[in-house]
């Protein structure tokens, strides 16, 4: 078999389990309140502080309108609250809230347990090779 060929078998074998992964990991954090979006989007403001959302939409590669939804319904929920910006009375600042502090922490938890239980079968070695080559396919991935 040729190499490409298998590169082609093996690409199609990592979509399909990342698509599973991330479908049990959704599932998994839905179950203790939150999902893997949110948590990405509050992993982001707990990292950077107030953002505009043009900012966090970009930090997410996320269009606009997308992160306008989101943050929206964020707010509503609790978890973020949104500001006029004091230089650009045009864009909106979002800020984390202790609900959204205590649900980040919740997702974090979520998140780490299911990974933990998936990737059990792995030895620390194995964890790093496999880390390693990820972050080949990432790089070729995002040069592409």
């Amino acid at each position: 078999m040729s190499g490409s060929r298998r590169a082609g078998e093996v690409g199609l074998h990592y979509l399909t389990t990342s698509a599973r992964l991330r479908r049990l990991v959704d599932e998994h954090m839905a179950r203790s309140g939150v999902s893997l979006a949110r948590t990405k989007i509050l992993q982001v403001l707990a990292g950077s502080g107030p953002i505009t959302q043009a900012r966090l939409a970009a930090e997410l590669s996320l269009a606009a309108r997308s992160i306008t939804q989101a943050v929206e319904a964020m707010e509503r929920d609790g978890l973020v609250r949104r500001e006029l910006d004091g230089t650009d009375r045009r864009a909106k600042v979002v800020t984390v809230t202790e609900a959204g502090a205590r649900a980040l922490a919740d997702g974090d938890a979520a998140v780490d347990e299911i990974l933990r239980r998936v990737f059990r079968g792995l030895e620390a070695d194995e964890l790093e090779r496999l880390d390693a080559l990820l972050a080949v396919v990432d790089a070729t991935a995002e040069s592409s």
